[in-house]
């Protein structure tokens, strides 16, 4: 597959070009969740799909830390990338393997470990209970694919490769739609079969995505070796506040419910199918947000600045006329979208309003991950963690806190969109005015 080079071509074509195959990997991810609870649900029951839920929210969690710390990857490696220094961009493939290896195992043993008292701690149901600390421990046991193949595909696309990850999701997703029904109801394994089926996906896939890069020899690869410190502790310095900021944003999302919870059974069934189609139509938002990073972290490496700051005037029109076309798609389907979901009449009301309100606001939210994308590629992890803390406790749970006493359940929504408007101000103002342009991640030579 064609490796792009940022610093140089046509903007407009490598945003759309590099974004696209973003956008449809992450889809295939959502799927992946879809598909899972599908089969679950109609071959297990109920009871059964509560328990990959609960257990679910432990490994979201640690999939959010893991994204985080693949955004450190997606910064240092892009900019090695643009730099030309293909030795250090060896050198830290290295050091990135051997660390997130090392933090894989830890997170699988402790996941293992610790499976029931973590539950216990989320206060999930005795009927539960078995399933879900089942379903945890084999996810725990098979961590490391998890990590591996999510890996795989940042490096590739910190090198300017965006389609070759989609083969690699398209492999895992495809395998575990054909394994959760034979490992589940064929051989009869039921929740542990679920869960196998995920680890195996995500196991041929990453082994698949090894062996395939070195084949290619898309990634200068060497046998894995003791690192030097100074690799390390940047990853560790860049990569804690960046999987920090993936724990902001679910505990504030959890924030949030309360909120929602506050206004009835009907409310929260409506708000939860609306937050799915929600993760739908921000998929271009999250992709554009990698984009960006990929590419400026290159122009950055490279010293092109100017380039950079177009960059992010191209990507924030971008995502406006995309982000303006899906809010328009929005007003005339949202009833229908949330009707795939649920049946009672009161909460698909409240969705499809709550859609509708928030709609016209995803321009802003857009902004806030272009321009976080672009500070992120200079490796200013820590003031991007302070945007997110700003955006989600500053003001998206006290504005939806405040708008809902006044307004009702409507409220909810007008809170959140004036956050999205209010935060993408901040975004805009630290991007103008801050000091992470002068932020160097490596030591000069």
């Amino acid at each position: 597959m064609k490796q792009r080079d940022f610093t140089k071509g046509n903007i407009w074509a490598d945003l759309f070009y590099f974004s696209a195959p973003i956008m449809f990997a992450n889809l295939l991810q959502v799927s992946y969740q879809f598909v899972d609870s599908l089969w679950v649900g109609n071959l297990l029951g109920s009871n059964a799909l509560g328990s990959v839920a609960v257990a679910g929210t432990v490994i979201f969690t640690v999939l959010s830390f893991i994204i985080g710390i693949n955004n450190t990857t997606l910064t240092i490696l892009s900019q090695q990338k643009g730099k030309g220094n293909d030795e250090g961009l060896q050198s830290y493939v290295n050091a990135f393997i051997v660390t997130l290896s090392g933090l894989a195992i830890l997170m699988g043993i402790t996941g293992y470990l610790l499976a029931e008292p973590i539950l216990n701690l989320l206060s999930t149901p005795e009927s539960m209970m078995e399933d879900a600390t089942i379903y945890l421990r084999i996810n725990a046991s098979g961590i490391l694919f998890l990590v591996g193949y999510n890996f795989i595909s940042t490096v590739l696309r910190a090198v300017g490769d965006s389609k070759t990850p989609l083969l690699f999701v398209s492999i895992a997703v495809v395998l575990n739609i054909v394994l959760d029904p034979l490992f589940i109801s064929t051989f009869g394994m039921g929740i542990q079969g679920a869960a196998l089926a995920t680890i195996l996906s995500q196991g041929f896939s990453f082994i698949f995505g090894v062996v395939y890069i070195i084949k290619q020899g898309l990634i200068p690869l060497k046998w894995p070796s003791k690192p030097e410190w100074q690799e390390v502790k940047l990853i560790l310095h860049l990569g804690i506040p960046s999987g920090l900021q993936m724990a902001v944003i679910s505990a504030g999302s959890a924030a949030i419910m309360s909120v929602v919870a506050s206004h009835g059974k009907g409310v929260v069934a409506g708000y939860s199918a609306a937050q799915r189609l929600d993760s739908l139509f921000l998929l271009p938002a999250h992709a554009l947000s990698a984009t960006v990073n990929s590419m400026a972290g290159q122009n950055i490496g490279a010293g092109l600045w100017s380039r950079v700051k177009k960059i992010a005037l191209f990507a924030t029109v971008y995502n406006a006329i995309i982000m303006f076309v899906f809010a328009g798609l929005i007003v005339f389907f949202a009833s229908f979208g949330i009707q795939l979901f649920i049946r009672d009449q009161e909460a698909v009301r409240f969705g499809a309003r709550y859609l509708t309100i928030v709609a016209f606001f995803y321009p802003f939210l857009g902004i806030n991950f272009v321009l976080n994308g672009i500070v992120r590629a200079s490796g200013a992890m820590y003031q991007v963690l302070i945007l997110n803390l700003l955006s989600f406790w500053l003001l998206r749970y006290p504005l939806s806190y405040l708008f809902s006493k006044w307004l009702g359940e409507d409220g909810i929504a007008y809170g959140i969109g004036v956050s999205f408007m209010l935060s993408s101000l901040f975004a805009f103002g630290y991007y103008r005015f801050g000091k992470w342009r002068t932020k160097q991640i490596f030591q000069k030579e």
